[in-house]
């Protein structure tokens, strides 16, 4: 038996493009509830145009931001069922010795913080509910670090390890805590003009991710993949 998605109220944090755009467009086109959530309102609005969907102006470094967006979640769905913690940021590929703390606030306000404030206030209603699901998109990157990685990586590390306590701490509320790791996807991501790559024959595409999401969320409730990593087949 698998979850039923028909119906379930999800939130896609980072929809107007890329993974979070593809996974809220296929888990809408399987019947979910969907609303997606992004700073840029003119991306955000013809993203949700495009697939049917409710959205929210938001950026998950905002706490304030954060409340709003689930409160708008209760109001326009109904209810929260699941959260896809989706945003994040590149950048500040630098040296070792080159690295300032504005860096780090800049990438960790989002890939960190703004995830953990989001799941913050859904696990609230995840725990009353008895009854939630909550997906991390990490990177390969929280599990090998590189040359010139120091931030990015380390914020997805920081991701993973909070996946591990989140999942240690909710179980017994009958929560499924879940990290995707993709490899390198052609989206926009850390793309200073924030438009889309091209697809490439040896690099995953945003489907393929959006694709394992929904496969580990619509596995029966009664067990859950811990962590999923994902890599293109032939990477030369």
């Amino acid at each position: 038996m698998i979850m039923e998605l028909k119906g379930k109220r999800i939130i896609v944090t980072g929809g107007s493009l890329g993974i979070g755009k593809a996974t809220a467009a296929l888990l809408s086109a399987n019947g979910a509830k969907v609303i997606i959530t992004g700073r840029d309102e003119q991306r955000l609005q013809k993203a949700a145009t495009d697939i049917g969907c409710d959205y929210v102006v938001a950026d998950v470094a905002n706490e304030e931001d954060v409340q709003r967006t689930v409160e708008a979640a209760l109001e326009l769905l109904g209810g929260i069922d699941v959260l896809i913690n989706n945003a994040g940021i590149g950048g500040a590929f630098k040296e070792l010795s080159e690295l300032t703390l504005e860096d780090f606030q800049k990438i960790y306000n989002v890939n960190v913080f703004g995830a953990a404030m989001m799941a913050k206030h859904c696990a609230k209603i995840f725990i009353e509910q008895s009854y939630g699901h909550i997906i991390n998109i990490g990177s390969t990157a929280s599990r090998k670090g590189y040359v010139n990685g120091t931030i990015y990586a380390s914020s997805k590390f920081a991701l993973r390890g909070m996946t591990e306590c989140w999942q240690a701490e909710l179980r017994k509320f009958n929560v499924r805590v879940m990290l995707i790791n993709p490899s390198e996807v052609t989206t926009a991501f850390a793309q200073a003009d924030r438009h889309e790559r091209p697809e490439q024959d040896n690099k995953l595409r945003s489907e393929e991710v959006a694709h394992a999401i929904k496969s580990v969320l619509t596995m029966d409730d009664r067990g859950f993949v811990p962590e999923l990593t994902i890599f293109a087949t032939n990477p030369w």
